[in-house]
Protein backbone atom coordinates (compact mmCIF):
# COMPACT_ATOMS: atom_id res chain seq x y z
CA UNK A 1 0.00 0.00 0.00
CA UNK A 2 0.72 3.36 -0.32
CA UNK A 3 -0.78 6.63 0.38
CA UNK A 4 -0.53 9.85 -2.03
CA UNK A 5 -2.06 13.26 -1.73
CA UNK A 6 -2.91 15.96 -4.48
CA UNK A 7 -1.55 19.02 -3.64
CA UNK A 8 -4.76 21.02 -2.86
CA UNK A 9 -4.89 25.08 -4.07
CA UNK A 10 -4.10 25.98 -6.49
CA UNK A 11 -3.85 22.93 -8.41
CA UNK A 12 -7.50 21.84 -7.43
CA UNK A 13 -9.64 23.39 -4.60
CA UNK A 14 -8.96 20.94 -2.13
CA UNK A 15 -6.53 17.87 -0.73
CA UNK A 16 -7.34 14.65 -1.22
CA UNK A 17 -6.09 11.07 -0.22
CA UNK A 18 -5.36 8.39 -2.80
CA UNK A 19 -4.59 5.15 -1.90
CA UNK A 20 -2.58 2.83 -3.98
CA UNK A 21 -2.71 -0.67 -3.54
CA UNK A 22 -0.15 -3.15 -5.85
CA UNK A 23 0.62 0.15 -7.95
CA UNK A 24 -2.96 0.42 -8.34
CA UNK A 25 -5.18 3.71 -7.46
CA UNK A 26 -8.07 1.67 -5.43
CA UNK A 27 -10.57 4.87 -5.53
CA UNK A 28 -10.31 5.79 -9.25
CA UNK A 29 -10.85 1.98 -10.28
CA UNK A 30 -13.43 1.70 -7.69
CA UNK A 31 -15.11 4.61 -8.23
CA UNK A 32 -14.61 7.07 -10.58
CA UNK A 33 -16.99 9.97 -9.32
CA UNK A 34 -15.68 9.63 -6.10
CA UNK A 35 -12.48 11.93 -4.11
CA UNK A 36 -10.35 10.68 -1.97
CA UNK A 37 -11.23 12.27 1.87
CA UNK A 38 -9.35 14.91 3.53
CA UNK A 39 -6.07 13.16 4.49
CA UNK A 40 -5.80 15.41 7.91
CA UNK A 41 -9.03 13.39 9.39
CA UNK A 42 -9.01 10.04 7.15
CA UNK A 43 -4.95 9.10 8.52
CA UNK A 44 -5.13 10.61 11.99
CA UNK A 45 -3.89 8.39 14.64
CA UNK A 46 -6.71 6.34 15.73
CA UNK A 47 -8.79 7.24 11.89
CA UNK A 48 -10.44 5.82 9.91
CA UNK A 49 -7.69 3.51 8.49
CA UNK A 50 -6.52 2.60 11.88
CA UNK A 51 -7.69 -1.39 12.13
CA UNK A 52 -8.86 -2.69 15.39
CA UNK A 53 -10.17 -6.48 15.99
CA UNK A 54 -13.89 -5.39 15.26
CA UNK A 55 -14.63 -5.41 11.44
CA UNK A 56 -15.68 -1.64 10.43
CA UNK A 57 -16.82 -0.14 7.75
CA UNK A 58 -14.89 2.84 6.18
CA UNK A 59 -16.23 5.68 3.50
CA UNK A 60 -13.10 6.22 1.03
CA UNK A 61 -14.47 8.81 -0.91
CA UNK A 62 -16.10 12.47 -0.25
CA UNK A 63 -19.97 11.58 0.29
CA UNK A 64 -19.95 15.70 -1.21
CA UNK A 65 -17.94 14.47 -4.19
CA UNK A 66 -19.07 11.47 -5.13
CA UNK A 67 -21.04 10.07 -8.07
CA UNK A 68 -24.48 12.72 -7.93
CA UNK A 69 -26.93 9.52 -8.79
CA UNK A 70 -27.28 8.94 -5.18
CA UNK A 71 -23.95 7.08 -4.55
CA UNK A 72 -23.01 7.27 -0.55
CA UNK A 73 -19.13 7.22 -1.38
CA UNK A 74 -17.36 3.55 -1.22
CA UNK A 75 -16.95 2.13 1.81
CA UNK A 76 -14.56 -0.72 2.36
CA UNK A 77 -14.45 -3.00 5.62
CA UNK A 78 -11.26 -2.82 7.79
CA UNK A 79 -10.19 -5.15 10.31
CA UNK A 80 -7.11 -6.60 11.89
CA UNK A 81 -6.47 -10.65 12.19
CA UNK A 82 -3.50 -10.87 14.01
CA UNK A 83 -0.49 -9.22 12.45
CA UNK A 84 -2.24 -8.72 9.52
CA UNK A 85 -4.70 -6.07 8.39
CA UNK A 86 -7.78 -6.90 6.18
CA UNK A 87 -9.13 -4.45 3.94
CA UNK A 88 -12.58 -6.28 2.41
CA UNK A 89 -15.36 -5.81 0.21
CA UNK A 90 -13.44 -4.00 -2.74
CA UNK A 91 -14.46 -4.51 -6.71
CA UNK A 92 -12.15 -3.07 -8.70
CA UNK A 93 -10.14 -4.34 -11.92
CA UNK A 94 -6.69 -5.54 -10.91
CA UNK A 95 -3.67 -5.35 -13.35
CA UNK A 96 -5.22 -8.97 -15.30
CA UNK A 97 -8.65 -7.55 -15.44
CA UNK A 98 -10.11 -9.39 -12.37
CA UNK A 99 -11.83 -8.20 -9.85
CA UNK A 100 -9.62 -7.72 -6.73
CA UNK A 101 -12.38 -8.58 -3.39
CA UNK A 102 -9.72 -8.46 -0.33
CA UNK A 103 -6.61 -7.43 -0.03
CA UNK A 104 -4.21 -7.96 3.00
CA UNK A 105 -0.95 -6.09 4.57
CA UNK A 106 1.66 -6.45 7.35
CA UNK A 107 0.54 -4.52 9.94
CA UNK A 108 3.58 -2.99 10.78
CA UNK A 109 4.12 -1.87 7.42
CA UNK A 110 0.43 -0.58 6.45
CA UNK A 111 1.15 1.62 10.29
CA UNK A 112 4.06 3.08 9.01
CA UNK A 113 2.64 4.24 5.28
CA UNK A 114 -0.51 5.54 7.17
CA UNK A 115 2.13 7.67 9.72
CA UNK A 116 4.29 8.84 6.90
CA UNK A 117 1.68 10.34 4.76
CA UNK A 118 -0.28 11.90 8.13
CA UNK A 119 3.21 13.31 8.69
CA UNK A 120 3.48 14.63 5.31
CA UNK A 121 0.37 16.16 5.49
CA UNK A 122 0.51 18.01 8.90
CA UNK A 123 3.32 19.89 6.90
Amino acid sequence: MHIGMCPGPPVCTGVHTYLFVDGLDLISRSDSGGLGMDPAQFLRPGGPLYPTDAARSVCLTSQEQSDPGGSAGLRIRVRLRGETVVWSELMYPGLDHGVIEEVRFHLGQYLGEIERAYRLCAR
